[in-house]
């Protein structure tokens, strides 16, 4: 049986992708699944924690069970009015922010539909806030873990991004991966921590989260 150690902790963990609409039927997304957002759910709940999952539409979820709520997000937009909701509130210990945020959505929404008898259409794409800068403003006790996604990157350039991550975010720790992996498995990742140690590879997302729910533990205690 899983020790419980993490009963009484309350649990953030955002998961899967965003989307932005172009028109009433088209949107962009990307490729997230919510699957390592699962996989973590699924350990704190087992240790006895409390999980709030804001999760992407379409994405995977974990088993409905005591002491996990559910909350679906779309829009970046969506995501942000949720966080200033609920995080001033002072009630989560943990955040995972594993979510797949757009950094790139389109400036306007077009109405109804756009005729598909087009030869071809411009859609000019605006940059998003960075939503897990928010996050230690509105809830600086709370313990932050971002996950930074890279592709085509060495080990020592995916730590220097994570680690430029960290200090934008005030984040406490950061998952740092490859896309590659990701796609073609085993997902592999690294875990940086505030000490500046990288640790990994860890290899498969039950074992990366593991060792990062191993990490926070030792962080809480």
């Amino acid at each position: 049986m899983t020790k419980q150690s993490l009963r009484g902790k309350k649990v953030a963990i955002t998961s899967g992708p965003t989307r932005a609409p172009i028109d009433a039927v088209r949107y962009i997304s990307n490729r997230s699944t919510g699957a390592l957002g699962v996989a973590i759910a699924e350990q704190c709940l087992r240790r006895g924690a409390t999980v709030t999952l804001f999760h992407g539409v379409g994405s995977l979820l974990p088993r409905a069970v005591a002491r996990l709520e559910i909350l679906e997000i779309e829009t970046v937009d969506d995501l942000t009015r949720a966080l200033k909701m609920e995080l001033p509130k002072g009630q989560y210990d943990l955040f995972f922010h594993a979510m797949a945020v757009l950094d790139y959505v389109p400036e306007t929404e077009s109405k109804g539909k756009i005729p598909s008898g087009k030869d071809g259409l411009t859609v000019r794409l605006v940059k998003t806030p960075k939503v897990i800068n928010l996050i230690k403003e509105l809830s600086p006790q709370t313990i932050l873990v971002g996950f930074k996604l890279e592709v085509g990157v060495t080990k020592d350039e995916l730590a220097e991004r994570a680690r430029g991550m960290m200090g934008a975010s005030k984040s406490d720790f950061v998952i740092a991966n490859d896309l590659r992996t990701v796609v073609k498995g085993p997902h592999i990742a690294y875990l940086l921590d505030r000490d500046g140690n990288f640790r990994g590879p860890f290899r498969g997302k039950e074992n990366i989260a593991s060792a990062l729910i191993e990490a926070v533990i030792e962080r809480l205690d």
